[in-house]
């Protein structure tokens, strides 16, 4: 079975691994005050151009990250804006309600929030004579790339960003996929334009070459007081600390990060076009490593006996929305077997 699922179904990079295992034998102080993570802190920040004391923390998971960020920026009367496809707002099982906070949802385009959306919202909210009831914005949180495999443009982050200042609201960048996003043909942001237009965001670990692991960085804000503290009472604080710093570490070094996501960027443009030139119709125009295609749900059915893939949503007439996700781990000859069972199973 050839596996498209997700780009966290492996384990870690090679290197990664050979890096944990050249460390295993050493013994080091806990919860991320070793050496390791301020080597991989400073490396974080000679990447993202910023400079070298900028707060970076290490946190088990994407969810912990979200929860934990979110939690420790905001009020507790305070809200969260997300668009309502965001992965706060579906797929994290309510984690930020569960911390005290409303997530609060503006409208979808193609998993990205408008700027003038952004505005009307908070136009009306602040012109509301009722607005003293109601949960106060707080935030805003966006991904990068969105949910969608989408991206957001250098000026549609600027106005957004823009946005947020007017309203005095720091702006969050989860980014779970962050170096796919980066690696994009049509991405006309840089990891240092990106840290200098927020002011908080993280570099996805997980599904981007490691075991585990987010790395956060609040780039355009002091970090929350007692920020440590609060990761540990959202049990995204590790105590083996080290093994992240080691991980990031590892990805930070000779451009390793960014070029597993071109690799799998690349492989994931090859396998939209084997859909494509079989007639498919891809269901979102993603340029990162997710693809949403329209299959039958016969071809989908069939394809499912060899390949493993997420069935995203019905579409109706006898179509669904199909996710096929590359990462590091994806071969040249995975995509093959891809283009080879499409031409069997719909026709060269």
């Amino acid at each position: 079975m050839i596996s498209f699922e997700s780009d966290y179904d492996n384990g870690c990079h090679p290197v990664v691994m050979q890096r944990l295992l050249q460390t295993n034998d050493e013994r080091s102080t806990g919860y991320g005050l070793d050496q390791h993570c301020a080597t991989a802190s400073a490396k974080i920040c000679q990447a993202c151009g910023l400079p070298t004391d900028t707060p970076v923390f290490f946190l088990t998971g994407g969810t912990q990250t979200n929860a934990t960020v979110i939690d420790a920026v905001l009020e507790r009367y305070q809200g969260v804006l997300a668009v309502d496809s965001g992965h706060v707002a579906v797929h994290e099982a309510g984690a930020i309600e569960a911390s005290g906070h409303k997530v609060i949802t503006l409208p979808s385009h193609d998993g990205k929030m408008s700027a003038h959306d952004l505005q009307l919202w908070l136009e009306a909210f602040y012109a509301d004579p009722t607005a003293p009831h109601m949960v106060q914005p707080g935030m805003v949180y966006l991904t990068f790339p969105t949910e969608m495999g989408t991206l957001y443009s250098h000026d549609e982050l600027r106005q957004i960003g823009d946005m947020c200042h007017r309203y005095h609201l720091p702006l969050y960048i989860d980014g779970a996929r962050l170096p796919y996003g980066l690696a994009a043909a049509s991405c006309d942001i840089t990891l240092p334009r990106l840290a200098a237009m927020c002011d908080v965001f993280y570099l996805g670990g997980t599904k981007c070459g490691a075991l585990l692991g987010e790395a956060v960085v609040f780039s355009g804000m002091p970090a929350p007081g007692h920020f440590f503290t609060t990761v540990k009472q959202h049990g995204a604080l590790l105590a083996k600390g080290r093994l992240l710093g080691v991980q990031f570490d590892a990805l930070l070094t000779d451009g390793l990060y960014f070029s597993i996501a071109r690799q799998a960027v690349s492989l994931a443009m090859r396998l939209r076009d084997a859909f494509v030139s079989h007639g498919c119709r891809m269901a979102v125009d993603s340029p990162t490593n997710q693809q949403f295609v329209a299959l039958p749900v016969e071809v989908a059915r069939q394809l499912a006996q060899e390949f493993a893939f997420e069935v995203w949503n019905s579409m109706g007439n006898g179509q669904v929305c199909c996710r096929f996700v590359t990462s590091w781990a994806t071969q040249s000859t995975d995509v093959d077997a891809l283009q080879a069972a499409l031409d069997r199973i719909i026709g060269a």
